[in-house]
């Protein structure tokens, strides 16, 4: 018998011997791996946990392994010196080699088995015991360590509840989660609405997996989130700032953002654009769609994507809303457009804590385009030359594959960068003044007093 066979409560699980699984090691990181067996020969428990098996077994390339381990987080860090151990609410520890962070758990269980837990826990298990809850029930500390069928039964999806071992590089299925990847169902580990009450991120990340795998959300796991979707309001701005993200860069973001509004999940993220929903001209939502369906394109071909650019298209529609309430004249004040500017992030800022390099981002983005728009003379190669620019002109594009008349304006800024110094003097000759510069009235030299 082996030190994993060994592990309590291991016997309550479903094998998956190597000829009856995909998962091949040549797909894992090497990294991963190196943890796995320095795990192994310390005399530890140690399995790749969570989305990378998950992932694996549908035959995608994970970007991130996580680990489970009997080890607790001070030991993990005694075995390697590039560790270091960090939260509060749930202790982990990362394990950096490079730019790879290696993600290490140790085995949790469920709250309200601290008291079992402390009377047959080991030395190791027997730290941390600090778990605690609101009057709601949602968890504000996770610290309680257990046994691995306590830590499959604790996490929040079948599908995520799937371990993989080098030892006999077997899969280990506490919860059905095999069966539910089969048929393509997300489906919650115990019950779950009580499951939401203890975490109510738990409902994002339900139509996040949702979108991204194709799967559809088990009825009981989909019937309590529109009448729990009230509960995000007690999740910081600065978490669900971070969740959002993760919600529309999740490869996928046109069907997240569409299951977000379904559930009304939508309604405690994107509040400020949601409310002018109805209100709004049609072709400010379609640039919505396009930007996120232009993230989902850039992210399939392994590019990035930057939070400032999301957000921009995201509150697009709110900015133009608020401009036409404040005036076309007084819109076209540049002073007038930067409060507008401020005032929609504001909007924003309190329901999702936008890192403020992000924020400027986007209001630089926006300012952008009436600064494109403009094409002044004198200022061509200055807009060409902002940071921002490049973002600013891919907004442009947007807006016009959206339906906005700009006069050809991303053909001419289209040309300009794919000209040579020739070609693009010629644009700038093409350009209308803007009208004749008042002449500076010369000082008379005569005009001081003589003595």
């Amino acid at each position: 018998m082996t030190a994993i066979d060994d592990l309590s409560g291991i016997d309550k699980a479903a094998f998956l011997s190597r000829d009856q699984h995909c998962i091949s090691r040549k797909h894992i990181s090497p990294n991963a791996l190196k943890v796995l067996y320095r795990l192994s020969e310390s005399g530890f428990a140690a399995f790749i946990v969570g989305g990378g098996v998950r992932d694996l077994l549908l035959g995608k390339h994970p970007k991130d392994f996580d680990v489970a381990t009997d080890a607790t987080p001070e030991e993990v860090r005694g075995l390697f010196k590039n560790a270091r151990i960090i939260g509060r609410r749930f202790k982990i520890v990362h394990i950096r080699f490079g730019r790879e962070i290696i993600e290490v758990t140790t085995f949790r269980a469920h709250h309200q088995a601290t008291n079992e837990i402390a009377q047959s826990a080991t030395r190791r298990q027997i730290q941390g015991l600090d778990s605690a809850h609101t009057s709601e029930g949602m968890i504000l500390r996770d610290n309680v360590y257990g046994n691995i069928d306590e830590d499959a039964m604790r996490r929040d999806f079948t599908v995520n509840a799937l371990y993989y071992t080098v030892d006999g590089f077997r899969v280990i299925d506490f919860c059905n989660g095999c069966s539910d990847l089969d048929n393509r169902l997300i489906r919650m580990i115990g019950d779950p609405e009580e499951r939401y009450r203890e975490d109510p991120v738990r409902m994002l990340r339900a139509i996040r997996f949702s979108a991204k795998l194709g799967f559809t959300i088990e009825a009981k796991t989909a019937a309590p989130i529109p009448r729990l979707a009230e509960l995000l309001e007690s999740i910081s701005p600065a978490r669900l700032f971070d969740e959002t993200i993760k919600l529309l860069t999740c490869g996928h973001s046109e069907r997240a953002f569409e299951l977000a509004q379904e559930t009304g999940l939508g309604a405690y993220l994107f509040t400020p654009t949601l409310e002018v929903f109805d209100t709004v001209d049609p072709k400010y939502w379609q640039l919505l769609k396009l930007a996120l369906r232009n993230t989902d394109e850039r992210l399939a071909i392994g590019k990035s994507v930057t939070p400032a650019f999301l957000f921009a298209a995201l509150l697009w529609p709110v900015l133009q809303i608020r401009l036409q309430q404040s005036g076309s004249d007084d819109a076209q004040s540049p002073q007038t457009f930067h409060n507008i500017a401020n005032d929609v992030i504001a909007e924003q800022l309190e329901f999702t804590a936008i890192p403020k390099r992000f924020s400027i981002g986007s209001k630089e983005i926006w300012e952008m385009q009436r600064r494109l728009e403009r094409r002044n003379r004198r200022a061509i190669h200055s807009v060409y030359n902002h940071p921002r620019f490049r973002a600013g002109y891919d907004f442009l594009l947007l807006r016009e594959e959206a339906g906005e008349d700009l006069q050809g304006l991303g053909q001419w800024w289209t040309d300009f960068q794919n000209g040579d110094t020739n070609r693009q003097n010629e644009l700038i000759a093409s350009i209308a003044p803007s009208g004749k510069r008042r002449r500076r009235r010369r000082r008379s030299k005569s005009s001081g007093n003589k003595q």
